[in-house]
C-alpha cells in the first residue's frame, strides 16, 4: 500500500472511530438528544475531530508502522486520545460554562478501546497472513535475554518470511531463568551452549549482547563456533532502538570477532593537532593498510588527502570510496606515481607539500619476493629512500614508515629489505628537521594476498585448505586497529623511534583455518586441511623485536618503542652501492646477514673494500 493510500484509509478509519464514539457517550446518558444537547455534541464532535487528528499528528501517531505494534505505540494513543478529550472539555467549559464528565469519561474509554482495537487487531491480521505463508523455518536460540535479544525475537516472530523461529533465550543472569519473553522460554546460562544446540537441533544461534566487551564477546562467540552451527552477531542497541537497523542487519561472526582485542582508544586531541587542516600524503594508498590509513585521516578533517599509488585501479577505488563517504571540504589528490621514480618523488613533495607522509608503499608477499629479490629491494629499499629523503630535502615536519614484524630476524628477503628501509630511516633523524618514525606490526586479518581471503577461496571451493606447518603462529590485529596505532605513533615520535604495535598473542596458523571452517558452516572433517610444508624465507614463529630491542614501558596504551639500533650513513652508502651491481645471491646473502647483525665498527678497510661479512666486524 502507497503511503499517500495508507493515511487516507487511516484518516477515514479514525473519523468515522471519533464521530461514533462522541456520538455514542452522549446517546447512552441521553438517548432523545434534547436539542440543547445536540448543540454541544456538534460542537464537541467538531473539537474533539479537530483536535484529535491534529494531537495525533503531534505524537506521530500515522508514521507509526502498526505491524510492529507494542507498548510505545499503545502510549501514543492514550496521549492522543486524553489530550483530545481534554481539549474538548476546554471548549465546552468556555462557551457553554458546563462540562458533561459521564459524557466525555465514557467516549474517552469507547474511544481508546476502537483506536487501540483497530491497530492492533491490523498487527493480527498482518502477522496470521505471514504465519499463513509456508516459509521453512530455522531453529534460532537467542543469546541475550535483555533487551536487545526481545527486540530480535519480536521482529523474527513477526516475520516469518525471515525463516527463522526462536525457540529458546539463554542468559547468564539466573534470576530470568525459567521466565519467558514474548512466550520463548529463557533456559540456563552461556556455557550450556553446546547441549543446548545438541539436545534440540538448533539450526542458528544469535547473539544479541551488545553491551559485552570485546574480551567477553570473544569468548562467548568462540564458545558458539565450536558447536558448528551458523552463528549471528547483532549490531549495537542503540541502533536498533533508533530504527537505524533491524533484523536483516544481523552479521555472520568474522574471524576478527574471536580476537578479543579490546578497541583501540587514540589521543583524539594530539591527532586532531597533527592531521587537522593539514595536507596528507599516503603512499601505497591503495593497498590494504595504505587505504584504511586514508579513512582514518578522513575522520581528523584534512585540508588535502594526496593518494599515492602504482596501480591505477586501486587508487581509482579508494579515491572513489573517500569522495563518496567524507566532507566535500576535503580535497582529494590521485596521483598515479611510483615510489622508484625518485625525481617524481622530489617533484610531488614540492607541489604539495605536505605536513605528514604515511609510506605504506611496499611489496609484503615473502615467498612472492624470494622469487624476485631485486623488486623488494628496488621497491622496499630505493623507493623508501627516495620518499624519505624528499621529504627530508623539502622539510616535511612528519615522516612514518609502515614496517613489519619480518623486519626482525629476517630469514628473507622481503624482511629484510623492510629491516634496511628502517634504518635508512634511523639515518635520516639522526640530522633532518623531519620527524621520521617506523611503526612495525604483524599480520592484519583481511589484507590482500593474506591468509583469510586464501582460506576462504578454498573453502568455497570445497577444500582442501592449505596451511604451511602445523606449528606456524603469526600474530594478527585488524586493519582498521593497525591504521589507527599507526597514526597514534605519528603523534608520538620525537625522531628515529620504531614503535612497536602490541599484537597480542600469537595464532596458530592451522586453528585459524578451523575457525573459518566453522564459520563457514561446515562441522569439522567436512573440510581437509592439508599441510604443504614451510616456503621459501618463512618462518615457524614470527618476532615483534629482538631481545636486545625490547621495552617493557608502553608510551601509549598498545603501543611501545623498540631500541633498534641503526647504521651508519658510511655503512649504509656501502650497501647501497653493493646493492646495485651484485648478483641476486650475494645482495640477498648482504641484506640477511646485516638485518640480523647488531652492531658494526667502522673501519678504513670497510671503507673501501671489506665486504659486510668480514669476521672483524661486530654483527648489528
Amino acid at each position: 500500500m502507497s503511503l499517500r493510500r495508507r493515511l487516507t484509509t487511516l484518516f477515514l478509519l479514525d473519523t468515522v472511530i471519533v464521530l461514533s464514539s462522541i456520538f455514542f457517550g452522549y446517546y447512552i446518558l441521553n438517548p432523545n438528544f434534547s436539542v440543547f444537547t445536540r448543540e454541544i455534541v456538534i460542537t464537541s464532535s467538531l473539537t474533539i475531530t479537530i483536535g484529535y487528528f491534529l494531537v495525533a499528528w503531534h505524537y506521530g501517531l500515522y508514521r507509526k508502522v502498526w505491524s510492529y505494534a507494542s507498548i510505545g505505540e499503545l502510549v501514543a494513543i492514550f496521549k492522543t486520545v486524553t489530550v483530545s478529550l481534554l481539549l474538548v472539555a476546554s471548549v465546552q467549559l468556555l462557551l457553554m460554562s458546563d462540562v458533561n464528565m459521564r459524557a466525555l469519561l465514557l467516549t474517552w474509554m469507547v474511544l481508546l478501546l476502537l483506536i487501540g482495537g483497530s491497530r492492533l487487531s491490523y498487527r493480527v491480521l498482518i502477522g496470521s497472513r505471514k504465519k499463513s505463508e509456508a516459509v521453512p523455518m530455522e531453529k534460532v536460540v537467542i543469546i541475550g535475554a535483555g533487551q536487545a535479544g526481545t527486540i530480535i525475537t519480536r521482529q523474527l516472530l513477526n516475520n516469518p518470511v525471515y525463516g527463522m523461529r526462536p525457540i529458546a533465550f539463554l542468559d547468564d543472569d539466573h534470576k530470568k531463568r525459567g521466565l519467558e519473553i514474548l512466550g520463548i522460554k529463557i533456559f540456563g546460562a552461556t556455557d550450556q551452549i553446546e547441549d543446548f544446540v545438541k539436545e534440540h537441533a538448533v539450526d542458528k544461534i544469535v547473539v544479541a549482547i551488545p553491551t559485552l566487551s570485546k574480551l567477553d564477546r570473544a569468548t562467548l562467540i568462540k564458545r558458539c563456533v565450536k558447536t558448528g552451527v551458523k552463528t549471528k552477531t547483532l549490531p549495537c542497541i542503540e541502533e536498533l532502538l533508533t530504527g537505524k537497523l533491524s533484523v536483516t542487519d544481523m552479521k555472520d561472526v568474522k574471524i576478527e570477532d574471536l580476537l578479543g582485542r579490546s578497541e583501540v582508544k587514540l589521543d583524539i586531541e594530539a591527532i586532531q593537532s597533527n592531521l587537522t587542516g593539514k595536507t596528507i600524503m599516503i603512499t601505497g594508498a591503495g593497498g590494504s593498510i595504505g587505504s584504511e590509513i586514508c579513512r582514518q585521516v578522513c575522520h581528523f578533517n584534512p585540508s588535502k588527502i594526496v593518494l599515492v599509488g602504482h596501480g591505477e585501479n586501486s587508487i581509482y577505488l579508494i579515491d572513489q570510496e573517500l569522495r563518496e563517504t567524507i566532507s566535500q571540504s576535503i580535497v582529494i589528490v590521485p596521483v598515479i606515481a611510483d615510489v622508484q621514480d625518485r625525481n617524481l618523488m622530489f617533484s610531488l613533495m614540492k607541489k604539495y607539500e605536505p605536513d605528514v607522509i604515511y609510506h605504506a608503499a611496499a611489496h609484503k608477499h615473502v615467498p612472492l619476493m624470494e622469487d624476485n629479490p631485486r623488486e623488494a629491494v628496488k621497491n622496499n629499499i630505493f623507493g623508501t629512500k627516495n620518499v624519505a629523503e624528499a621529504a627530508d630535502t623539502c622539510g616535511v615536519p612528519n615522516f612514518v614508515l609502515v614496517s613489519t614484524d619480518k623486519a626482525v630476524n629476517p630469514s628473507n628477503i622481503m624482511g629484510a629489505t623492510k629491516r634496511f628501509a628502517e634504518m635508512i630511516i634511523q639515518n635520516l633523524a639522526k640530522h633532518s628537521e623531519t620527524k621520521f618514525a617506523v611503526v612495525r606490526f604483524g599480520n592484519v586479518l583481511g589484507s590482500r594476498g593474506s591468509v583469510i581471503p586464501l582460506f576462504k577461496r578454498q573453502i568455497m571451493q570445497g577444500g582442501p585448505v592449505t596451511v604451511t606447518d602445523p606449528e606456524m603462529t603469526r600474530y594478527f590485529m585488524t586493519i582498521s586497529e593497525a591504521s589507527r596505532l599507526v597514526i597514534q605513533a605519528g603523534t608520538l615520535a620525537n625522531g628515529g623511534e620504531v614503535f612497536v604495535l602490541d599484537m597480542g598473542e600469537p595464532v596458530k596458523i592451522v586453528d585459524l583455518a578451523k575457525t573459518l571452517i566453522r564459520l563457514s558452516g561446515y562441522q569439522d572433517g567436512e573440510i581437509d586441511i592439508r599441510f604443504s610444508g614451510i616456503r621459501p624465507g618463512e618462518k615457524l614463529y614470527e618476532e615483534l623485536l629482538n631481545p636486545s630491542e625490547r621495552q617493557s614501558d608502553y608510551v601509549f596504551p598498545k603501543i611501545y618503542v623498540g631500541k633498534a639500533t641503526p647504521i651508519t650513513a658510511l655503512e649504509q652508502q656501502y650497501v647501497l652501492d653493493k646493492l646495485l651491481v651484485v648478483p641476486v645471491e650475494e645482495m640477498m646473502e648482504i641484506l640477511i646477514g646485516l638485518a640480523n647483525r647488531k652492531s658494526v665498527e667502522v673501519t678504513s678497510e670497510f671503507e673501501t673494500e671489506t665486504p659486510l661479512a668480514a669476521p672483524r666486524m661486530e654483527m648489528i
